[in-house]
């Protein structure tokens, strides 16, 4: 069929079809923004839920170089930077940018084995991976390494334009919420460690230069975490005023009823923060309408967080065996060589009197899988309980384990460079195995494990947040252990008029 067109009509064609989709998707974007709230909600003002143990905290101005924390469970709830809300981080975002260019077209290292030379680029690992057959190992090591790092720059770029105008613009919420979301996908820190690794590993079997492109990564890893630290998500929510949304607001003073509020009747936004009351008790995880500043849906808690996350944790308990058991690497040498699991790795490096990088290796994928699903696995059973036992350090726990997830990755991104750089045939050559793409796996699931948890919910089982969501929460127990109970409908959850 293809054949029948001439190259230029073919041209044309797919030129028409491209600018189409982009126009449907800007149309969409917009339209999206542009969702109303639902009727029945106000928003309130001077009040913010604690997005880790669900604590009512009211808001008071915060001067420059204070942080607010929630006083129940030590959550940072606004932290105010004494630099400037939208210069500094647009100067690192522009130096990010500047510099990931740079580095898209910079090599990384050259091996040289007997003569022969071979280099390494940012690309080069995802490709080989993907030339050898482990195409899942090689888009996932793309996305967080080349694809996802520019498109967070891009994003926030966007977002701080945006936030130079007097009102933000209708898709600038969009891209601030995919920004909070993909930013931990981005893990050029973990890949900098990854480099590291493979260099010690390199440096035995033959002469190693390393080019510009480490200097660059180690640069963009500096830069990005020098925007995140000044980089204030609140100030730029600012520019949309809670007064000025069409859905209406109240005071905090208002709806507080001898020293309490209505926690039956309020439910927050997980990507804005922003706190609505509602005219009824709201369930505890259906969607509860569009939220008017950043236009996500507004839900009490995470739907289904228990299920999800113990099916999560059982999927990864079942890949961590094989992931430790077979070999992640193959690497021969003159016809000489064999298979490596993971803690042979671990030992290599200790033998060869790299016992930093040793304990580095050990820590970030054996002891921090296994600390993760043991973690989230007592979080998961402790809320199914009810049990009120140490519920501050439960959520000092979940947030440790939040933020450690993604450093397991640091052996997948070092296997990607030797798979990359080692490719000699007979005289030298590594290969990626089985185990790498379980090891992997282990990785995404209790990512998306710590994710799917809601950490409120531990609190709301012991009752700390009001009896409402304490008897909302028996019943989410009561439906994931007996089916449907009457009264809910077919997916578990109960059915409230409005």
């Amino acid at each position: 069929m293809l054949g029948a067109y001439p190259v230029h009509e073919m041209r044309s064609i797919i030129r028409s079809m491209s600018s189409r989709a982009f126009h449907s998707f800007l149309r969409f974007a917009v339209r999206m923004a542009a969702v109303p709230p639902t009727a029945s909600m106000r928003v309130v003002e001077g009040l913010m839920e604690c997005p880790c143990c669900g604590h009512l905290v009211e808001i008071e101005e915060i001067a420059p170089g204070f942080v607010l924390a929630c006083e129940r469970c030590g959550q940072v709830l606004v932290r105010r930077r004494r630099t400037s809300p939208l210069a500094t981080p647009a100067a690192f975002c522009i130096s990010s940018a500047a510099i990931y260019l740079a580095l898209l077209t910079s090599s990384l290292m050259t091996l040289d084995v007997y003569g022969r030379e071979r280099r390494v680029s940012l690309f080069s690992g995802p490709l080989e991976l993907i030339h050898e057959g482990w195409g899942e190992i090689g888009v996932l090591v793309a996305l967080a390494t080349v694809v996802l790092p520019g498109v967070v720059i891009a994003c926030l770029g966007a977002i701080l334009y945006a936030a130079r105008r007097r009102s933000l613009p209708a898709w600038a919420p969009i891209l601030l919420i995919w920004y909070e979301r993909l930013r931990p996908w981005s893990m050029v820190e973990v890949y900098v460690l990854g480099v590291f690794v493979a260099y010690t590993k390199l440096v035995d079997m033959a002469h190693v230069d390393v080019d510009a492109g480490v200097y660059l990564v180690g640069a963009l890893m500096v830069t990005m975490a020098a925007t995140d630290s000044t980089l204030d998500t609140e100030r730029i929510w600012q520019h949309r005023r809670l007064r000025d949304l069409p859905c209406g607001s109240i005071t905090a003073s208002s709806i507080r009823r001898g020293g309490l509020y209505p926690v039956g009747r309020l439910a927050a936004c997980t990507s804005c923060g922003t706190l609505g009351e509602f005219q009824v008790e709201v369930p505890e995880s259906a969607a509860l309408g569009s939220c008017p500043r950043c236009a996500s849906t507004i839900r009490n808690r995470k739907a289904d967080s228990l299920s999800r996350t113990t099916a999560l944790l059982i999927t990864a308990l079942i890949c961590y065996l094989p992931a430790n058991i077979m070999p992640v690497m193959t690497f021969n040498k003159i016809g000489q060589g064999g298979g490596h699991t993971i803690l042979e790795g671990v030992v290599e490096l200790w033998q060869g009197d790299m016992i930093p990088l040793a304990l580095l290796v050990f820590f970030a994928s054996i002891v921090v899988p296994v600390f993760k699903i043991v973690s989230l696995a007592v979080m998961v059973f402790t809320t199914w309980r009810g049990s009120a036992w140490a519920l501050a350090g439960r959520s000092r726990l979940y947030r440790f384990v939040d933020i450690i997830g993604r450093w397991s990755m640091i052996d997948v991104f070092m296997i990607s460079i030797l798979v990359a750089v080692v490719r000699f045939n007979a005289l030298a050559n590594i290969e990626a195995n089985g185990g790498v793409v379980c090891f992997a796996a282990v990785v995404v699931l209790t990512i998306f494990a710590a994710y799917t948890f809601d950490p409120r919910s531990m609190w709301d089982a012991a009752g700390q947040n009001g009896p409402e969501r304490s008897r909302d929460l028996t019943r989410a127990r009561q439906t994931l252990r007996l089916g449907p109970a009457d009264g809910a409908d077919g997916d578990g959850m109960e059915t409230v008029s409005r």
